[in-house]
């Protein structure tokens, strides 16, 4: 083993790879460990950060398992500890046992499912585990599916293949002749639709400032009606984006009745579901998502409900050859598969990256449907139990209607105590909450995605909550 590695080894003797592997697992384990006991945030400033990991960079090798402890060490106090159950700031998935122990597989293995040719393996976990989310979401079987990195390239890729069918359809080829020229694209989007939409749209070309802004209701959701006048002054290829679950009140847009809407007109409808769509996997909560399937395209995460490591996402399309037109790549040193097998590539905007796809069929498959239901159903639960109790304290006021995973919540309706409450309770370690502004009021926001997430550990952060806004009343 060390005459593979003697590059490494230049300047004196150097790690066995089995010894540095077993002290990265030691070390990771230890981090697992510590997550009930330790700070969710510590204050740290970025000069120690730059300290213990800056300076310039040295002129020859060094020791990987030095590398290693240095790394630990040195990045500890500045870790979120966003999977120990009380972190409930932005929505963000803690890591299933499952997931992790692939994701360090995914690494061992250093696989590329961008051509089946690369990794046979990682194309077939690919195609099986898209089978799997197309089911458990409620979504066409016959769709295509692609493994982003987030919410943010799906609903990139989604609204890439929403531009070249409707171009498509007016008689103009976007991917080779370009927007100059083109038929203008009207994109419909609700007011209180997620930036990812607006910053995939600029990514498209299309112009942020463009898209056409229908009205919303008090908590977020799009007007339908209003939706069904914009379309009707709209002359041209139109997508309508709408949402599968509010960032701030986890609200959902009355999709049954924008679908109709975009068949009347034919229009099509992209629905940014980021973690909302896993209503779908929920018998409690699928009444959320109703008309859902009626949809063009649909983005989601897998790194929010689901709980495997960042980075995860998926675009799923009802029209493959549109969504591969807009994504797929061509060159004569790409070798292709011609029996029908996966190249991944075909479905997401990059042609190298990780194998996705292995954490989440390992997610799936220790959850089993139940198991992904039980998650989604224990987080709402929370999240009702979080609403209760802070509604019921004085000077507290919860701002939404608790349909989901996320609450928000005004101190003393003063802006200025509501946001001294979240960074105190940032800065205190008992739990991680964010900050947001609804309907021009600062507000606390509390999201529950993770699932470790126990009673107590809510409980412990309602506590933490109840004294800072406390502590803002002098």
């Amino acid at each position: 083993m060390r005459e593979r590695h003697h590059l490494w080894a230049e300047g004196g003797s150097v790690t066995e790879p089995d010894v540095l592997l077993k002290r990265a697992q030691q070390l990771a384990q230890h981090y697992v460990e510590s997550l009930a006991r330790r700070a969710v945030a510590a204050p740290v400033d970025r000069e120690t950060l730059a300290a213990a990991l800056g300076g310039p960079l040295g002129d020859g090798p060094v020791d990987p398992l030095t590398v290693v402890e240095e790394l630990a060490q040195g990045v500890d106090p500045g870790l979120v500890a966003t999977s120990g159950g009380r972190f409930f700031g932005f929505v963000e998935g803690g890591v299933l046992p499952a997931a992790l122990a692939a994701d360090w597989l995914t690494a061992t293995w250093d696989q590329n499912p961008g051509l089946h040719v690369l990794s046979p393996a990682a194309a077939a976990v690919e195609e099986i585990t898209a089978g799997w989310l197309l089911d458990l979401l409620g979504l066409p079987s016959t769709a295509s599916l692609g493994f982003t990195t987030g919410a943010q390239m799906a609903n990139f890729a989604g609204l890439a293949a929403a531009r070249h069918d409707v171009l498509e359809k007016a008689g103009w080829d976007v991917e080779s002749d370009g927007l100059t020229g083109a038929p203008p694209v009207a994109v419909l989007v609700g007011a209180e639709c997620h930036i990812t939409i607006g910053r995939a749209v600029r990514f498209l070309g299309m112009g942020e400032r463009t898209m056409v802004v229908v009205a919303a209701d008090s908590q977020g959701r799009m007007d339908a009606d209003g939706l069904r006048r914009a379309l009707g002054n709209v002359q041209g290829p139109s997508i309508v984006c709408a949402q599968a679950g509010n960032v701030n009140t986890g609200a959902f847009d009355p999709l049954r009745e924008i679908a109709e809407s975009c068949r009347d007109h034919g229009a099509w409808l992209h629905v940014d579901g980021a973690f909302g769509l896993w209503a779908a996997a929920s018998p409690a909560h699928r009444y959320l998502v109703d008309g859902v399937k009626l949809a063009d395209s649909w983005a989601t995460d897998g790194h929010k409900w689901l709980n495997v490591p960042y980075d995860s996402g998926f675009v799923a399309c009802a029209h493959p050859e549109s969504h591969r037109t807009a994504m797929a790549v061509r060159a004569p040193y790409l070798v292709r598969e011609t029996d029908g097998a996966r190249d991944g590539t075909d479905w997401t905007p990059e042609s190298s990256r990780r194998a996705r796809a292995f954490a989440v069929w390992a997610a799936l498959r220790s959850l089993g449907r139940e198991g992904v239901a039980a998650l989604v159903d224990r987080c709402c639960d929370h999240a009702t139990r979080f609403a209760e109790a802070l509604s019921a304290t004085k000077d507290l006021e919860v701002l939404n209607d608790v349909a989901l995973n996320q609450v928000l919540v005004r101190v003393g309706d003063d802006d200025t105590r509501t946001k001294a409450t979240a960074a105190i309770v940032q800065s205190g370690g008992e739990a991680w909450l964010g900050d947001t502004v609804w309907r021009n009021k600062a507000a606390l926001r509390i999201s529950v995605s993770d699932h470790a997430t126990t009673a107590a550990d809510v409980d412990r952060a309602i506590a933490a909550i109840e004294a800072a806004a406390a502590a803002t009343r002098a």
